[in-house]
């Protein structure tokens, strides 16, 4: 376990140094807490509530942050922190099992540019993915920690108990794996493979939560998707965070696409080039940088195949396709080969993109006003 002081500025929301000085500050916040598995006629009005107010504490979390002047991966961090820890989500605290009926978490985050406030980090430091994670209680924070201290770790991605161990010096949590442990996710895990239910392996556990405030039946059964985040601060910057306890019953040791740089997130931004281009966007007050946050959710084997994250990038980059329409290609590509998810994604002027080619994805939005707004399945409009 981490000393006793190691881990209090972990669990504390990811607050900003500075306020914002601008009187109208520009920032954006959008979430996913998993897609593909939902059924909406198996769902009750009250279920669909808890779901949509567990989205919306994750977007005010994150809305804090970004409404005082915080950096874009503070925000993300704090907004996917709230979904790791709750159990209605397949990350942190509601992370399914593997075939082995343990818990093997990943964890992300990249950045469009380094943050203001660790000019020490090197511009061309942009992320940090994470796997096989079995102690972090929140695998977003340890992915945040290990990027920003590239003395510590040079590399873009880690793995297992090395990770947590370096995670544990830099101050973050870790837990016993039973931490991890609901009985929801243990049947579902145990059914799927075709094995007996019961006895459960902690008799009477209460998962660190009332049992009335989890339902007996989650509304995404033997999930495959993850939760995840891209924010926009007022300087421009984008952020994205993802996290996951990956695919119900998967193989041991198995990677998915969430600690993939390009595959389940992608950060960056880019000056336009072209005179032409160039004159358009100053004549129509634009600027010449463009930035791009995405976070997927799905069959993370084919977001490793297709690149899919970093694809959309590509897109608007190469082809000067708007995000809407870069991304929603990304997904359809995606079902073309037989891959079920969706992504969120966001550009520095605030447009936003959530395309789904399942039945449902959860997911959220929250601008300068404050006001989250959130939906479930595929048909469901922001509300």
């Amino acid at each position: 376990m981490a000393p006793e002081h190691a881990s209090s500025d972990e669990r504390l929301p990811l607050l900003p140094t500075r306020r914002a000085t601008r009187a109208q500050a520009s920032y954006t916040l959008v979430i996913h807490g998993g897609a593909g598995t939902m059924d909406k006629s198996h769902s009750t009005p009250e279920l669909r509530a808890q779901y949509k107010a567990a989205l919306s504490k994750a977007l005010v979390a994150g809305y804090e942050v970004l409404s005082s002047g915080g950096e874009a991966l503070d925000a993300v961090v704090a907004a996917v922190s709230s979904m790791e820890d709750c159990p209605l989500f397949n990350a942190g605290k509601g992370a399914v099992f593997n075939v082995a009926g343990k818990n093997e978490l990943e964890a992300s985050v990249m950045i469009s540019v380094p943050p203001s406030t660790h000019p020490s980090v090197p511009a061309t430091r942009r992320g940090m993915g994470i796997t096989l994670m079995t102690r972090a209680r929140n695998p977003s924070h340890l992915a945040r920690a290990l990027y920003l201290s590239p003395e510590t770790a040079a590399h873009t991605m880690l793995s297992g108990s090395p990770a947590e161990a370096l995670g544990e010096v830099l101050g973050i949590e870790l837990v016993d794996p039973s931490y991890f442990w609901t009985e929801q996710r243990w049947r579902e895990h145990r059914r799927g493979l075709g094995l007996p239910e019961e006895p459960l392996p902690f008799p009477g556990e209460k998962d660190g939560h009332d049992q009335e405030e989890v339902p007996k039946e989650l509304l995404d059964q033997l999930p495959t998707g993850t939760v995840g985040a891209v924010a926009l601060d007022e300087r421009g910057c984008i952020a994205a965070c993802t996290s996951t306890g990956g695919r119900t019953n998967k193989l041991e040791g198995r990677v998915g696409d969430t600690p993939h740089m390009g595959a389940g997130f992608w950060a960056e931004e880019w000056h336009v080039e072209g005179w032409i281009r160039k004159a358009w966007m100053k004549a129509t007050g634009k600027g010449s940088k463009i930035a791009v946050g995405v976070s997927g959710t799905g069959d993370g084997d084919y977001f490793i195949r297709l690149a899919t994250a970093s694809t959309i990038g590509r897109r608007m980059k190469y082809l000067h396709e708007p995000l809407e329409k870069a991304a929603k290609h990304c997904v359809e590509e995606l079902r073309r080969d037989g891959g079920v998810g969706g992504v969120v994604a966001l550009d520095n002027r605030g447009n936003v993109a959530m395309p789904l080619n399942c039945s449902g994805m959860y997911r959220g939005v929250v601008r300068e006003d404050g006001i989250p707004k959130t939906a479930i399945f595929d048909d469901d409009e922001l509300d």
